[in-house]
Order: C-alpha cells, then structure tokens, then sequence
C-alpha cells in the first residue's frame, strides 16, 4: 500500500491472436474496444444489446458478438476479460469466474474487485504511455503532459500543463480528422482531454475515447448508413441540455463538421437556445483519405477541379440538388462521399451524362486506420469490383485522371 492506494504491477500483454472476452456493450465497452483491437485481440463480447458504433465493429467482423446474456463459461480459453455491464451481479459474475480459472480481469464499475485495472493510455509514434493513480483525471493529466512533450521535445509536468484550468459550460465543435488518431489537430485534442461529456460519432476517432477519464459521460451519436442511427434533434438536444447544466461537452465529429457533418445545423441549434460554441476544423477525409491510399485529387497538368459530393441520396431522388449532368461533364476530379450503397447508381449516372467509361476511378475504405483497403478500376467497371471486393462504408470514392496515378511508394516497395 502507498497513500493507501493498492500497488499494481505494470505490465504490457501481448494480446494479438489471443481471446479476450468483453461483458457488456454499452459506451464503456466502447471506449475500451478499439484499443483492443488495434493490439490484435481476438475480442469475443458478450451483451444483448450494444451501441450502434459497438455494433458496426461486429458487423465489419472486427470483433465477434455474441447477442445474448453473459453466461458461465463464456471465459474458456480467455487470456483477459473485461466486464463492463450496467449489471453489478454480472461484472461479480464474470469476476469470479476469472478468479477461478487465473484469468486477469477489468472490473469496469468496481476496479477494487477485479484483478487487473485500466490504467490511463495514450501512444504516440511507438510510444504506448500507461499511468495508474487514485485520481482519473490526474492520470489522465500526468498521460497528456508526456505525450505532449515528447511530441514537442520536452517533458511538461501535469500540473504545471494542465491545472484546474476549465473550459467553461457550452459545446465544442471538434473535427476528429479521417480516423487514424494522431490525425485529430492538437487544439481538438487538447479539448477533447478537458470535456465533461463527449458526443461521438460513429466514424471519429474511437481509440481517443479511451483516454477519457472514467468519470467523462460518453453518449453514442453514430448514424449506421441506412441503419440504426440517433436523430440529430435528439443531438442537439443533449448538447444543448449539458451544457446548460454547466458542463463542457465535445462534440466530437470524423473529418471536418462542415463537409456533409452536419456540424452547422448543430451549431445553430446551440446558438439559438444561447450556448456558446467553439468550432475546430478536421481533416476532412474527402482529400486525406485518398492521399492516404496515394491518390492525390489534383495534379499539375492532371487534374485543376475537385468537387465533393455527398452520396447518401441516390440520383434520380426528388430530394437530390447534385446536378450530376454537369458532374458528367467535368474532366476533373469527382469526389464522393458516402456512396458505396449505391455506387452502381452513381457509376451509371456519371457515364449517361458524358463521363468516359474508361475514367480511372478508386475506392478507399477506412482510409488511414490499419484496416484500410483500395480497389481500382475503370468507371464502367467500378460497381462491380466493388461488390467483388466487398467494400462497406465507411469508404471514399476518387473519380477522374488522378485515380490511375502510379503511387511512388508502391512503385518503389515493388
């Protein structure tokens, strides 16, 4: 004992390949998932009902879900596990049966009674940082100040970076960038690390939640293309109910909040009912997506017009303000943006209006995370290399000259 505080010994499991067992899949089981999954786990969860961003990762197969109550034995052949129910009875449970079969386990709602504790993380170019203490925040606090003095070259002291200093009640804005973590832009970063409550979607960057002092309320706003989604009053109405009651909430969003984000709308909802808003531009992933899979959308001599579409209405809908005629007729570069649902759609459109068939084009889903892949092909052959390929949203599609660009660093891997 130091300070009356259990020591703990320190140490990092090589977990890649190995079954860990998560109880619960609600925002606690969020938070700690996907750094899970960036160590290689082999995640099993166990719960009747998840987030719909706990959902999206079982159903892009990064995890597997078992839809039911946890039940004895669900820990066989278990390295770790981690229960993180809203049920005491069930994280005791699951606790005991660990201590039964020498498994170390994270008990989520009472860390005194688990064998093993969640210390607070952060990674930076190889460097995974872990800090345990009595305080979250301080934890939080001491984890942030070396990280981000590495990142500047000197070693800050928590205290002496972070203080008792607080934003203040009202709503941050916060662009999350393409997804890869360290592509958020350090102011968003830095407000992110002081938030009382955190508003996230689906597609920001999900391993930063698990930086977030235990105490940070985390509500889950992810919208599953043409699946379960939150609606965005009810958005606006949590941003807007928290921050009256004093808190400071980030609104955390993937790419930028003002391109096809929605970021506006809640902008203007806070204004009207007098909160006070902070907006931090992203990376938007309609141009860092494609230069992360070696697709530039313009090029000297190449490519002098970029336009961003949002697909998520398909043309030919009464509601849709593209004019894909004009679309048809540019020589540039198309970018489209939540459009692998009806890619087809798109492909026969674009061509019905002048577009060459033989346009190179490129499909990037979950560009920058470690799970990114890239499919080519000609315009007319798109939707079905596509389909072949099996590509799902979250996903960005390049159409035009620069798409068939030979990558200097493939060429040079090769």
């Amino acid at each position: 004992m130091l300070n009356g505080m259990p020591q703990h010994y320190l140490a990092g499991l090589r977990l890649a390949g190995r079954k860990v067992v998560v109880v619960g899949g609600g925002t606690v089981a969020q938070r700690r998932l996907p750094r899970l999954l960036a160590a290689g786990a082999a995640v099993e969860l166990v719960a009747p009902h998840t987030t719909p961003s706990v959902q999206a990762l079982a159903e892009s197969k990064e995890l597997v879900w078992h839809p039911r109550p946890y039940r004895a034995g669900d820990l066989d052949g278990a390295w770790y596990a981690l229960a993180c129910s809203d049920d005491a009875n069930v994280n005791a449970a699951v606790a005991a049966e660990a201590e039964r079969a020498r498994i170390f386990c994270v008990r989520a709602d009472a860390g005194e009674h688990g064998t093993a504790v969640t210390p607070a993380t952060g990674y930076h170019d190889g460097l995974l940082v872990g800090v345990l203490s009595g305080a979250p925040r301080r934890s939080a606090a001491v984890r942030d100040a070396v990280l981000d003095g590495v990142r500047s070259g000197l070693i800050l002291d928590g205290d002496e970076q972070w203080g008792d200093e607080s934003p203040g009640p009202g709503v941050a804005l916060v662009g999350g960038g393409p997804g890869d973590p360290e592509l958020i832009t350090v102011r968003g970063r830095r407000l992110l690390s002081r938030a009382d409550v955190v508003v996230v979607d689906r597609l920001a960057p999900r391993e930063l939640l698990d930086e977030l002092p235990d105490q940070v309320e985390v509500i889950d706003a992810a919208k599953i293309p043409y699946g379960r989604a939150v609606a965005q009053k009810a958005i606006n109405q949590a941003l807007i109910e928290h921050a009256r009651a004093g808190r400071f909430v980030v609104r955390l969003k993937g790419g930028d909040p003002y391109v096809f984000g929605r970021g506006f709308e809640e902008v203007l909802a806070c204004a009207e009912a007098g909160v006070p808003v902070t907006v931090v531009p992203g990376v938007t992933s309609a141009f860092s997506v494609p230069a992360a899979a070696g697709v530039p959308v313009t090029h000297r001599g190449v490519a002098h017009e970029v336009v961003v579409v949002s697909g998520h209405v398909p043309p030919g809908d009464e509601r849709s303000l593209v004019d894909w005629e004009a679309l048809g007729r540019l020589r540039g570069t198309v970018v489209l943006l939540m459009g692998v649902e009806h890619i087809g759609l798109f492909v026969d459109a674009l061509i019905a209006a002048g577009r060459p068939g033989s346009t190179p084009a490129a499909v990037i889903q979950e560009g920058t995370l470690r799970t990114q892949r890239v499919v080519r092909a000609p315009l007319s052959g798109l939707a079905d290399a596509v389909a072949e390929a099996g590509i799902r949203p979250p996903a960005v599609t390049v159409i035009g000259p620069v798409a068939g660009l030979a990558d200097p660093a493939v060429a040079l891997s090769g």
